[in-house]
């Protein structure tokens, strides 16, 4: 059996929060350039243009591309033939997080207690899902996620009568209470199945496939592109200042579900979508 030391894991996150913050995926950057070349309206192509810009100096000064550098979130797969040793994983993820956030100067936005509102002073802790997966490597995103779009995510649960066009009121109706809110032009992730929890954690899920990646069965494809058409026909556009990208992508994830309903789930994502990965 394949042994995963913790101070590995930990090395890991703490360089992939400083990356995450410092650069977009290629992906989700190229959709933003293509957006403002395809951008009719005068005021929503200069805002796409500064947001370029935005990433050009963040990369020049090596800064994070948004102040709100998010709370961490970690998606961990841990091969059912590797075992962790050295200490714990989670605490390994921690101490990760505390030094990427403290040592890469990135703002600490986690407060330990809801309502006594204490910030924790290294953003942690980190929210983690964990799995088991065939194979003997442990593989980390390290996704951040800013509060101004996560704010405006939803959930609802459909019966299971309702259908495409159900789904779709649902997600525009969530873009339409968002408006300029979660700094559009949006990334949306779309839970479908699944229950109560699950779906929330599908559309969490579905944020962090790379641009460009339709879902892989035709019919939930097609609901992609049918759901981004429909949400940049709102006129919301970028920053909430007009024009037809309010949207650059829409990823849907599925889950089973039960015989008795449909929950449905929208995980709003700003254009600042990061996420950044490695492999152990």
């Amino acid at each position: 059996m394949r042994e995963i030391h913790v101070n590995a894991i930990e090395e890991a996150v703490a360089r992939l929060c400083v990356e995450a913050n410092l650069r977009l995926p290629g992906a989700l950057r190229q959709r933003i350039e293509a957006a403002a070349r395809e951008e009719d309206a005068p005021l929503a192509r200069e805002i796409l243009g500064d947001l370029t810009r935005n990433l050009d100096a963040a990369a020049e000064m090596q800064l994070p591309i948004c102040q709100d550098t998010g709370m961490a979130v970690v998606f961990a797969d841990l091969g059912q033939e590797a075992r962790i040793v050295g200490g714990d994983f989670e605490g390994a993820v921690n101490r990760g997080v505390a030094r990427g956030y403290t040592e890469g100067y990135l703002r600490c936005s986690v407060v330990g207690d809801p309502l006594r509102r204490v910030n924790t002073n290294d953003n942690t802790p980190a929210v983690i899902h964990l799995r088991l997966a065939p194979g003997d490597a442990l593989r980390l995103d390290l996704c951040p996620k800013g509060f101004g779009s996560e704010n405006m995510s939803r959930l609802k649960m459909l019966t299971p009568a309702a259908g495409e066009d159900d789904i779709l009121a649902f997600v525009l109706e969530t873009v339409r209470i968002g408006g300029g809110n979660p700094c559009p032009p949006m990334v949306l992730g779309v839970g479908l199945g699944g229950n109560f929890e699950s779906c929330a954690l599908l559309a969490k899920r579905a944020l962090c496939r790379e641009v460009g990646a339709r879902h892989p069965d035709p019919l939930y494809a097609a609901l992609e592109r049918r759901i981004l058409a429909e949400v940049n026909a709102l006129g919301i556009g970028p920053q909430g200042f007009g024009g037809r990208t309010t949207a650059l992508w829409v990823a849907i994830e599925t889950g089973a579900t039960h015989i008795a309903g449909l929950p449905v789930a929208v995980n709003v994502g700003c254009h600042v979508n990061r996420h950044a990965g490695a492999v152990l």
